[in-house]
């Protein structure tokens, strides 16, 4: 992989939760491409995950996949155990695992009067937000958040040092409308950073975020592409409000990945969620 810049991770482990993403698995590639050993975890495609670890290792680089679940804490615990045996103690975590549910989403941008009736049963409005679905996606990207730091990084501030980077979003900032679980989920993992890199201050582990505008993955193509490839209403929207005018590309995260990794780039920065967004996040929408 062609990063835009190299930073020295020679030795370090590096774990990637949700690896087998889009995303993720770029972040992946890259910390592999500047010298670390990188885990990469999956549970529900561990295959994907395996694909990947192939892939780097096919480049020159050392890899690994880990299947585990990131809301199952002995899963994580009996993960963090094979790393250690294999590589060594987890350097960087990466939690990147998290996602949506549709029972945590409303089928239209506002309410309006008439579906207060409940006539149209193939609508879901604020009132028909299923619970266990609102739980499901709060799960996923909180506390697959939380509990794999907890399982990853004991030896990180045991030896004091190292280097936690979670996946939050833009809906942390400004939440979208149709998913309002999404939202407060992401919103719940800028709040855990800020939080945790208090936390961790006293024994060496920076805590940062890296907030994802916009960008093409197969969680999100559906919703913002037609079958043809042209874009579908709300991906209009989103580019209008989107002042670079176009969806961001998986290795323009690279850069902040990089320099949130390094404690040579970074090692006074703890505690920022920092947008990756084409300047979303600064446009009023006028």
């Amino acid at each position: 992989m062609n990063v835009p810049f190299k930073v020295d991770l020679k030795n370090q482990v590096a774990l990637v939760t949700g690896g087998s993403g889009v995303l993720c698995s770029t972040l992946a590639q890259a910390l592999a491409a500047c010298g670390a050993k990188v885990v990469v975890t999956g549970n529900r495609r561990p295959e994907a995950a395996e694909t990947v670890a192939a892939e780097i290792c096919k480049t020159g680089g050392t890899a690994i996949s880990v299947t585990c679940n990131v809301l199952d804490k002995e899963s994580l615990v009996a993960a963090n155990e094979k790393v250690k045996q294999e590589l060594g103690p987890v350097d960087i975590l990466i939690n990147g695992a998290g996602g949506n549910n549709p029972k945590g989403t409303t089928s239209l941008e506002h309410l309006r009067k008439e579906d207060l009736s409940g006539a149209a049963k193939d609508l879901t409005t604020f009132y028909d937000l299923d619970p266990k679905g609102v739980e499901a996606v709060f799960n996923l990207n909180f506390l697959g958040t939380l509990l794999p730091t907890q399982a990853f990084t004991r030896e990180m501030a045991a030896k004091g040092k190292g280097t936690v980077i979670n996946i939050s979003s833009m809906n942390a900032f400004r939440p979208l409308t149709k998913i309002p679980a999404y939202s407060g989920a992401k919103a719940a993992v800028s709040n855990f950073t800020l939080w945790l890199a208090v936390h961790f201050s006293k024994v060496g582990v920076r805590v940062n975020a890296i907030a994802p505008g916009f960008f093409l993955t197969d969680q999100n193509r559906t919703l913002l592409t037609k079958p043809d490839g042209s874009l579908t209403p709300r991906a209009n929207t989103i580019l209008a409000h989107t002042p670079m005018g176009r969806f961001g590309a998986p290795l323009e995260l690279v850069g902040v990945l990089l320099w949130l990794a390094s404690a040579d780039a970074s090692g006074f920065v703890t505690g920022v969620v920092i947008p990756v967004d084409g300047g979303f996040a600064a446009f009023s929408g006028v």
